[in-house]
């Protein structure tokens, strides 16, 4: 199907229709956003001498709703760049206008007589062959087609963006009987290449497949807390990330989606899903009813299982007791199975910690999940035909680690069956009995859910008996597939992996892929073996963040110590290392996504190309621990300035932003303002907007370098300032310390960065090599780490995770 998406019309501006809007723009898409026309003036306006007929008047509604979501944090949009592709406008006087879309997403209140209403309107405006969507949580998708044309109603479906749809994966796709097939395929791939998307196919089933599945998980718990009786704090550290779900656990995350809206959802199911044997476990518990009748909401409403004071000038946040519904201190949660769990890095293998234990951490895992695997295996083939489906949702959708049927699958298939089977039974719908395909699948020979073989990640498909690949994986990387027959070289730091067709990958492992030594011996090694025998190298791993920079750990250890050698030895080893980056002999595609600090950055800024997610958090954040950047960064800004120096140009006032980018220690909120902010170059580097996808496309861009000839290139001469550079840093420096903006300490740290930006006190401007500006670097990193207030810095971030400012 030859079909581009250059402009959506989003119809409704809501929470969710705003959102939506930002996203489609953060891709480069052109946005229509469309609401209601007010009914009547508001005292400003009335104020002001307008009419009901004054255009700002008539988008009111659809302007204030915009200006609230850019506001909104986390925010949705990469960029305020990418505002400029929304066009607002109103149902009367622009409805016509999706004429021109390509692609229109109603979005407006869940009521199905008012969607039917804007979808008559769409019909009359939209051209023929345009794709046409609704953004519904729980409506029938093939309610709102009733009476529609056979072209509106071919080109018809749900896509369930989950909220808020910058950051949560899941897209659902929900045709109906009636949906072009092809249609069906487009929007899968779009969604997944294009949106950065995990989407998954549903059924026209209430709640479809992530509600269903989440919010049983969740009321489960709900209903589980009261036969415990555990508190609040304690069923979210049990249902945190240790269990590789979010850190809100199950209460907080309530209260972000909001109680009302959570049981909304509930109500839903309750009165539609009339054949779910569970169907009671959507009835709310009394407790979580009273407090949707006191209209404590969550966040929202600033109360409700959690509530946030003012004591003594400062924050504290209280915990609800769910049997007096009052609020008091959150007490410590203890566990045997919570610290038996912590230094397990292996999510499967911390759930059999979890499935063995024998506390009440360890008990309540049990009471939820056996219920939970039995739901699953019944809901196979009525929400999805293939169980992958569900799994991909739950980790999308709800941000789990693992799926329900690849928990089964670490606590084994045959186990757990004969546990559920002598379990007590404590929740609605229970029967001690999974799906009758879970017994057959047993009984044949398969004693798990997936498998991984050399074609790529298999599942069990009920209706072969057979097992068959996850469409679309074959096109992705996955290290933890590749690890056991693909490594060919490995320390406690760094695993070097053979991706295939040439290419290698060195995959950081430590502690939040923090860099040390064995970092450094790693990449180091990778690109010995490139350099021998293959046509590249990408640096990416699969871990949550890319890297958190330097072990400050190892720093400060050797700091204290006073071995300032040593210390200097790793420091140049870590500058030679990115600089080994930017001049091997052959392509190295660094690949970051979320975090990416300090070192992770320096690694980045010094490779051949960044191929690097939209989610990319990136920034020299050294200033945080009292020193300048080590690694080649403070020579790489400073480089990046000169780039940009020009004739005619005040070049002061470049380098005064690249030198306030690192003395702030700036960090993007996206892919798009990393390049904004400097720490990405035009034209050497592409966003991939699926997490998934990023090692393969870093992988393809090795090969199109090798392809091309890869020349390593040409060492850099830098232009730098000397006094007519330092002049000014020293000024604003002063002046920020004599306003009492920043300390004594702080004045010192930005006088040595700038002293290296400016390549020392040369006389006048002057061409100097990357390794002059290398040397003073290390020599001023060196000088800072051995002061006390830098010394206290990193402590600390080491005990407290926070800056300190001395």
């Amino acid at each position: 199907m030859n079909r581009r998406i250059r402009k959506v019309a989003v119809l409704g501006s809501g929470v969710m229709g705003s959102r939506i809007a930002c996203h489609f723009a953060n891709i480069g898409v052109e946005v229509m956003l469309l609401d209601m026309v007010p009914t009547e003036l508001s005292p400003q306006e009335e104020k002001k001498g307008l009419t009901i007929q004054d255009r700002s008047v008539r988008n009111r509604i659809v302007n204030m709703h915009l200006d609230n979501t850019v506001k909104s944090k986390p925010s949705p949009i990469f960029s305020r760049s990418v505002l400029n592709l929304i066009k607002t406008g109103n149902f009367e006087d622009d409805m016509r206008d999706i004429e021109s879309a390509d692609w229109v997403i109603e979005a407006v209140i869940e009521r199905l007589d008012i969607k039917k209403k804007i979808f008559e309107q769409v019909e009359q405006y939209r051209k023929k062959g345009t794709l046409i969507t609704s953004n519904t949580s729980g409506i029938p998708i093939r309610h709102m087609a009733e009476g529609r044309s056979e072209d509106f109603r071919k080109h018809f479906c749900g896509t369930h963006f989950f909220n808020p749809p910058r950051y949560l994966r899941l897209l659902e796709i929900i045709p109906t009987e009636e949906t072009d097939k092809e249609l069906v395929s487009f929007l899968m791939d779009y969604g997944d290449r294009f949106l950065g998307k995990t989407t998954v196919l549903c059924k026209d089933t209430p709640a479809f497949i992530g509600n269903r599945i989440g919010v049983y998980a969740m009321l489960a718990m709900s209903h589980l807390v009261e036969h415990f009786d555990l508190s609040v704090e304690e069923t979210d550290k049990y249902t945190g990330p240790i269990l590789g779900r979010p850190k809100s656990g199950t209460f907080r995350t309530a209260d972000v989606v909001g109680l009302d809206t959570l049981a909304n959802v509930a109500k839903g199911l309750y009165e539609n899903a009339s054949d779910d044997e569970a169907k009671d476990i959507f009835k709310l518990p009394s407790y979580l009813q009273q407090m949707i009748d006191k209209n404590w909401l969550g966040e929202k409403s600033e109360q409700g299982f959690y509530k946030k004071i003012k004591k003594e000038g400062k924050s504290e946040i209280l915990s609800l007791d769910l049997e007096t519904l009052e609020y008091g201190p959150q007490e410590k949660v203890k566990s045997e199975t919570l610290e038996a769990a912590k230094g397990v890095e292996d999510m499967r293998k911390r759930m059999k910690i979890f499935d063995a234990g024998t506390d009440k951490a360890a008990t309540l895992f049990r009471a939820a999940h056996y219920p939970l695997f039995e739901y699953v295996s019944k809901r196979v083939p009525e929400i999805s035909d293939e169980l992958y489906r569900i799994d991909d949702a739950m980790r999308a959708g709800f941000g789990w680690e693992l799926g329900p049927f690849e928990i089964w699958d670490a606590l084994g298939v045959k186990e757990v069956v004969s546990n559920i089977e002598n379990s007590e039974r404590l929740l609605p719908g229970q029967s001690g009995k999974v799906a009758q395909w879970v017994y057959d699948m047993l009984e044949s020979g398969n004693d798990s859910f997936y498998q991984i073989d050399d074609e790529g990640r298999k599942y069990y498909d009920k209706n072969t008996g057979s097992y068959q690949i996850i469409p679309g994986s074959e096109e992705l990387l996955v290290l933890n597939d590749l690890r056991r027959n693909h490594t060919i070289w490995e320390n406690k730091g760094v695993s070097i992996i053979d991706l295939g067709d040439g290419v290698l990958n060195a995959e950081i492992h430590t502690k939040m892929n923090t860099v040390d030594g064995d970092v450094i011996r790693g990449i180091n090694k990778a690109i010995d073996l490139a350099e021998k025998d293959y046509r590249g190298l990408v640096i990416g791993n699969d871990a949550a963040n890319f890297s958190a920079g330097a072990n400050i750990g190892m720093i400060f250890m050797l700091a204290v110590e006073q071995d300032y050698d040593e210390l200097g030895m790793a420091v140049k080893a870590f500058q030679d290392t990115s600089m080994r980056i930017r001049y091997s002999s052959i392509p190295v595609v660094v690949a970051p996504f979320n975090l990416t600090l300090g070192g992770g950055c320096e690694f980045s800024m010094h490779a051949d190309f960044i191929q690097l997610h939209a989610e990319t958090y990136m920034g020299l954040v050294e200033f945080g621990v009292g020193v300048i950047p080590g690694g080649g960064g403070s020579k790489e800004m400073a480089l990046r300035a000169a780039n940009e120096f020009k004739e005619d140009q005040i070049v002061q006032n470049i380098l005064k932003e690249k030198f306030l980018t690192v003395g702030q220690a700036k960090v993007s909120t996206s892919a798009v303002e990393a390049f904004e902010l400097g720490y990405l170059e035009a034209g050497k580097y592409s966003i991939t907007m699926n997490r998934s996808r990023l090692l393969a496309d870093a992988k393809a861009k090795v090969i199109e370098l090798d392809t091309a000839g890869y020349t390593p290139p040409v060492k850099r001469r830098v232009k730098v300032l000397g006094k007519q550079g330092l002049g000014i840093v020293y000024a604003g420096a002063n002046s920020m310390k004599e306003g009492n903006y920043i300390s004594e300490h702080d004045q010192l740290i930005s006088e040595k960065l700038g002293w290296v930006m400016c390549g020392g006190d040369l006389s006048e401007p002057t061409e100097v090599s990357e390794q002059y500006l290398l040397d003073l670097e290390r020599k001023e990193f060196l000088s800072l780490v051995a002061t006390k207030k830098s010394l206290e810095r990193i402590q600390f971030m080491l005990t407290k995770g926070k800056p300190l400012r001395n």
